[in-house]
């Protein structure tokens, strides 16, 4: 891992592979780990997050998951993000303790969902006491509004922010809210903050308004065509990122509307990549047989401007 490296481009937001009797599968990791690199030519990773089912282990899973992604990823990745948050703040800090003694590039934290803060002094109150567990790790706020229910815009959270937690970096911004996004890189290009976008069917939006990279599940399994986007708009050749942007969301669309979720991410990734990603945790349920077959065939018949 590439310490004091700026945290952008992709960010493969990793499944977490189970068994098929639904324990965690740490076996495949370290295939998993070459095949990012090698096949999708992606050296982030955002461990125990949405994608990554990371709500729903217990805190020794996702230790354990943790320190298989950090053993693994050394010399191979740039970053391993390790997702924090929980419900109960002591044991997002006894996860953000573990991610500083395992040498983690950096931690994130979701806002709690259950009780939840009302405004953005509370919910800076939740991280800060998070992030201080691990004084010399970068921190990143996971801002998921879709998912917890919590609107508190970024915009006003950044204010001040470093005073609060002076290990802050940056933020996952897993919002459709790109004028919100926009504020926020407009406001504090000066704090050299990493924003990075989490809603992968419109990269290309918030890339224009100046994300830094992003973080998401089709990363894993489209990272490559994701990667010629980016080299695409950094040339600029609107036209041809425009193409890649388009196409992934023709593939996105199409899922999204036989159901498409963690179960199904897990489906695709394993018939793309070759490495059994296993069923999800209830209450999710394994993707159907005729999902599977029908999202194959959509993301094979889908031609890329590289001819693949």
């Amino acid at each position: 891992m590439t310490p004091g490296k700026k945290l952008q481009g992709l960010v493969a937001a990793t499944i977490t592979p189970m068994t098929p009797d639904g324990q965690i599968n740490l076996s495949v990791i370290r295939q998993y780990v070459d095949y990012l690199v090698s096949e999708q030519n992606v050296k982030n990773v955002f461990v125990n997050g949405t994608t990554g089912e990371g709500l729903s282990l217990n805190i020794q899973e996702r230790k354990q998951l943790a320190e298989e992604w950090v053993c693994q990823g050394k010399d191979k990745l740039d970053h391993v993000i390790i997702h924090v948050g929980a419900l109960s703040l002591p044991e997002s800090q006894e996860l953000a303790r573990h991610a500083a003694a395992i040498g983690a590039s950096g931690i994130a934290v979701i806002a709690p969902f259950f009780f939840k803060p009302t405004n953005k002094d509370e919910l800076i109150a939740f991280l800060q006491k998070v992030a201080s567990e691990a004084p010399a790790v970068p921190f990143y706020y996971y801002h998921i509004p879709p998912l917890t229910g919590v609107k508190i815009r970024v915009e006003g959270l950044l204010d001040g922010i470093k005073e609060r937690i002076p290990t802050f970096q940056g933020v996952k911004f897993s919002d459709t809210n790109l004028l919100d996004l926009a504020q926020c890189i407009n406001k504090n290009e000066r704090e050299q903050f990493a924003f990075l976008y989490g809603v992968d069917e419109q990269l290309l939006s918030a890339l224009a308004i100046g994300a830094d990279g992003a973080v998401g599940s089709t990363y894993n399994y489209l990272g490559r065509k994701n990667n010629l986007m980016l080299q695409a708009f950094a040339k600029p050749d609107l036209t041809l990122a425009r193409k890649y942007q388009f196409l992934t969301g023709e593939f996105l669309n199409f899922v999204i509307k036989l159901g498409f979720g963690v179960a199904q991410t897990k489906a695709v990734m394993t018939f793309v990549s070759g490495i059994p990603m296993g069923p999800p945790r209830l209450p999710l349920v394994d993707a159907s047989e005729e999902f599977i077959v029908k999202a194959k065939a959509k993301l094979d018949s889908i031609v890329w401007p590289d001819g693949d």
